[in-house]
This record gives structure tokens, C-alpha cells and sequence, in this order.
């Protein structure tokens, strides 16, 4: 499944999946596909997860036991946190083409949050915070580049942008419907509830 991890990469023809759709390695292509049993489907889907946000696993349990321990359904608590993670909403938000970029930028210190650097990718952004860049990022050719390109990704209703300014605010905090990625979060409960 194409996971857009390569940002602008994932819509062109250099894209991995679509140059190889076969497994990798010497015999790939020739591989019997076998029944996957509902371990490996769940399995699956917590690895997909994973990787979308590219979190490591003791930081995916941790994700999951808060979200176990928060009021509601634990599947959408637990995209809610991870979609509430700075670098996701760096990424969002359209200030970089992916989210590896996006971990790096807030890792360079070029993001505030609220006025204040923020240099933690985990950060979980609230409702009503301000996220901008920092005026010394601003003299950088890449975020001069960003204001002057005009192209922009069509954000989530919870994020209201002003690229002009290059800053963001948080208006809601995501709901299930707001993430169009095709994730069974139903999964991922179930093989931690094992």
C-alpha cells in the first residue's frame, strides 16, 4: 500500500510501488500469496500506522495506553493523539512535503509553538494554539521558496493556515472523519487487547 512516506516523490512515477508493485528481494515476484491469519492482519495495520507517523514502537504502546485510559472510543483516541503530534501538524498544514521533513524542521528549532520554540516532535498541540515559523527560519531559501510556490495542500477543517504569515492555529481538535488515511484503528485495538 502506498503510504506517501517521500513526499511529493509518492505522486510521480519514481514512486517505489509504482515501479515494483512484487515483494522485494530475488524471488518476489514468484511468492505464493498465503491466507494471512487475523494476527497478521492486525499486526499489519499497527505497522502501517507506525510508519505513517513514523513513531517507534515503546512511543505506539505509550500512544495506546493513554488513549485506553482517556474517555471514548480508543481506536479514534488513539489516531486523535498521534494526529495531534507537532511534526503531523507541521506536515499538515503544508510546511513540508513530508513527514520525515516536517520531525526535521521542528528537530532545527524553526518552529514556535504559542511564541515559544518547540523543538520536540511528540509535542501534542491543544486547541487554540498558534503554530508558526520562526523569524529566522523565515530567511531561509526553502521557506522563501514556500511563500513564493503559492501551491498549498488543502488543510483539515481542525487547522486554519495563513500562508502568508506562515503560521497556523488550532481550531478544533481532529475528529475521525478528518483523517482520510485508510486506517481500521479496530485492528489496532484488538492486537493490543490479546
Amino acid at each position: 500500500m502506498k503510504l506517501f512516506l517521500k513526499g511529493e516523490r509518492c505522486y510521480t512515477t519514481k514512486c517505489a510501488i509504482e515501479r515494483r508493485n512484487t515483494p522485494p528481494g530475488m524471488h518476489g515476484g514468484r511468492r505464493m500469496r498465503r491466507k494471512v491469519s487475523d494476527y497478521g492482519r492486525q499486526l499489519r495495520e499497527k505497522q502501517k500506522v507506525r510508519r505513517i507517523y513514523g513513531v517507534y514502537e515503546r512511543q505506539f504502546r505509550r500512544y495506546f495506553r493513554q488513549a485506553l485510559k482517556t474517555k471514548g472510543l480508543t481506536g479514534d483516541t488513539l489516531l486523535q493523539l498521534l494526529e495531534r503530534r507537532l511534526d503531523n501538524v507541521v506536515y499538515r498544514i503544508g510546511f513540508a512535503d513530508s513527514r520525515a521533513q516536517a520531525r526535521q524542521l521542528v528537530n532545527h528549532g524553526h518552529i514556535l509553538v504559542n511564541g515559544r520554540k518547540v523543538d520536540i516532535a511528540s509535542y501534542s498541540v491543544k486547541k487554540d494554539d498558534v503554530i508558526q515559523v520562526s523569524d529566522r527560519a523565515r530567511k531561509l531559501t526553502y521557506f522563501k521558496q514556500l511563500l513564493e510556490s503559492g501551491e498549498s495542500r488543502t488543510p483539515p477543517k481542525w487547522l486554519s493556515v495563513d500562508r502568508a504569515a506562515l503560521s497556523a492555529r488550532v481550531v478544533d481538535l481532529p475528529a475521525r472523519d478528518d483523517i482520510e488515511i485508510p486506517i481500521n484503528e479496530q485492528l489496532i485495538v484488538e492486537y493490543y487487547s490479546r
